[in-house]
């Protein structure tokens, strides 16, 4: 098996998060001060707004199919509503037409002279945070088991789907772990699905990212969590080395899970633009 389908409109790729939202997720993270679940929320719509930017170049190109189940209170769900509601998986073209509000948010930009400075950018968001209730991770990986089997017969041409589950690996209700084997034989052409494990912690240890081993991580759920991690395929190991390479954030972990064979950009800054428009060109207000 190859992965080296670039997505293109006829074979797009498909992106899956996969969100713990119980409970725990309230507990905040030493670095940031955020809670875990604002700080899920932040990485998540800033990995969207990067696919959106990427497709937006030149004339619009749907590459990607994108979705977000969260799992808490109530069990597994569809995490996106309004024009999100009908599908988990939509179109990336429905994410460019359909934030669900546009917020002001200070960053700090370089300049062309080097200099760092704070500014207000436009940051669209789709996913809001949520922390409540208690962690049906099997659930979970049982609706996305659901959602990607169909897609894969639906699209054998495309690049094996991705899916990055996010959580602080403190399950109930059930052990995750033999439908996460699963879903890594389910294929197209090009090679199994991808399961990422992004393991969300409040204790200050430095970042860990694509371990070989499980010696060094910091506790049984990080170690679980990576037994149900798919092996980076050797044709994509390169392209998440460089992607990583100099980085320690969450989101960056999140580009790297993408880069290889999907060949997101890696977006450094928010929007920096004092206006956002569905009609305009994100590419282009990217670079304002």
């Amino acid at each position: 098996m190859s992965y080296s389908v670039q997505p293109n409109s006829r074979n797009p790729v498909a992106v899956l998060f996969v969100v713990d939202q119980s409970g725990s997720m309230e507990d905040k993270m030493a670095r940031t001060g955020f809670t875990k679940a604002q700080q899920v929320a932040n990485v998540i719509n800033k990995t969207i707004n990067d696919m959106v930017v990427t497709c937006s170049k030149d004339t619009f190109k749907p590459y990607y199919d994108i979705g977000v189940i969260g799992y808490g209170d109530g069990g597994a769900y569809n995490a996106l509503g309004g024009a999100f509601s009908g599908s988990i998986l939509n179109s990336v073209e429905v994410f460019y037409n359909n934030p669900l509000r546009v917020e002001d948010r200070m960053t700090e930009i370089c300049t062309p002279t080097g200099d760092i400075v704070e500014t207000t950018v436009k940051f669209p968001v789709w996913f809001d945070p949520k922390a409540y209730g208690g962690t049906p991770m099997k659930e979970a990986f049982e609706l996305a088991a659901q959602t990607i089997a169909p897609w894969c017969d639906a699209h054998p041409g495309s690049f094996p789907p991705v899916i990055i589950h996010i959580s602080d690996g403190e399950w109930n209700g059930g052990d995750p772990t033999g439908i996460a084997e699963g879903i890594k034989t389910f294929s197209t052409n090009d090679g199994n699905v991808l399961v990422c494990n992004l393991h969300v912690s409040t204790e200050k240890n430095a970042a860990i990212s694509f371990p070989d081993t499980d010696a060094a991580l910091p506790n049984s759920y990080a170690k679980a969590l990576f037994g149900m991690s798919s092996v980076i395929p050797p044709e994509m190991k390169a392209a998440v080395e460089a992607e990583l390479r100099g980085k320690i954030e969450i989101e960056d972990i999140a580009n790297a899970a993408l880069a290889g064979g999907v060949a997101i950009g890696s977006i450094t800054e928010y929007y920096a633009s004092t206006d956002y428009a569905p009609t305009r060109k994100l590419a282009e207000i990217a670079t304002e």
